[in-house]
Order: structure tokens, then sequence, then C-alpha cells
């Protein structure tokens, strides 16, 4: 990461394009509170990541970021349904069962899949578990989305699919999202 200088605004979408090994994953994951930066400054939020205690560096992961993986497996527990992974992480918050689920019902209608909410991830298709996996990074309503290589396993149609439902959940939330991709 020497060198870098990166600026994201409030409720900007942005796409980073590299080759494999450029250091796109670890960015993500630093931005992200999983690797810890050793020199420079982040800046996300009121968040210094250079300087974040322990405590607040959980704080951090659980509320104010969102992960969208590029292996949908990292994002959706197998053995529950659509609508059971979306709930998930708000269970870990202490949301009521009542709350939840109509979080749940309202995020999986805005990635266009109410229909599906009763379907495990195997009974999906790649693209539908990618806006499963949105769904369930969103759920909690952080200001920040992060997705590694979210089309990279996809169809360019299910591609297509899953960038419209970014773009669309960026209007409508306001959620400032950045891409790490291979593809343009």
């Amino acid at each position: 990461m020497r060198g870098l200088d990166l600026q994201v605004k409030k409720g900007e979408v942005m796409a980073i394009v590299g080759a494999s090994g450029s250091g796109k994953t670890t960015l993500l994951n630093i931005l992200g509170g999983l690797d810890n930066p050793t020199a420079g400054k982040v800046q996300v939020g009121k968040s210094n990541l250079l300087k974040i205690t322990p405590d607040d560096l959980v704080r951090y992961r659980r509320e104010d970021v969102g992960f969208v993986w590029q292996h949908t497996g990292r994002s959706l527990i197998p053995y529950l349904t659509a609508v059971q992974n979306v709930e998930f992480p708000l269970i870990l918050l202490g949301w009521s069962q009542k709350e939840r689920r109509e979080r749940a019902e309202e995020m999986l209608e805005a990635v266009g899949l109410s229909h599906r909410k009763d379907h495990l991830p195997d009974r999906l298709s790649g693209g539908e578990q990618q806006r499963v996996a949105i769904a369930v990074a969103l759920s909690h309503n952080p200001p920040l989305l992060l997705a590694d290589e979210p089309t990279g396993e996809l169809d360019s149609h299910s591609a297509a699919d899953v960038l419209d439902v970014f773009k669309s959940l960026n209007q409508a939330c306001g959620v400032t999202i950045v891409i790490v991709t291979h593809d343009i």
C-alpha cells in the first residue's frame, strides 16, 4: 500500500480495478478493519484505523461496515434460508424478532428476491446468492459497503444484475460502496 493516496466521498460508488496480486483485497481488508495498517493514515468516517482500540475495532466491524465477498460461501450460512441469512447479523446486534424479520424482508425486496426468501442458498443461482449476500451486508444499514470481486464468479447477465443492485441501493440508502475487481 506504499504511496497510496485514496479519498472516497460519503455516498460515492467507487470501483478499484487492478490485476491479481496488486493489493486490492489487502486494501479492502484494511478499510474493513480485518487487517491492521502498520503506517500512514487510514481514516474511515470518524474511525482512525491506525490508532483504533480493540473494542472500538469490534464495534466498527459490527456496525460501520458491510462485506460482500467473491465466494458467497463466506457471506451465507448454507443451512439458513435467504431471509434467515439476512436476519442473522441482526440477531448479533440485539434486534427484536419482529424488527429482524421486517428488515430482512425489506432488504430481500430491495435486491429483488422477496419471492425466494424461503430458499436455501444451494437452491439459488449464483447471482441470487450474491444478491442475498448484499442484503446480508446491508441489513444493519452500515455507512460503508466493501465488495471484493463480487461478480467474479458470475455470468455477464448475473453480474449486470448485481451491479444494478449496488447502484440502486447506493441511490436509495446513500451507502458508500467500494468495489475491487480485475474486470473492467
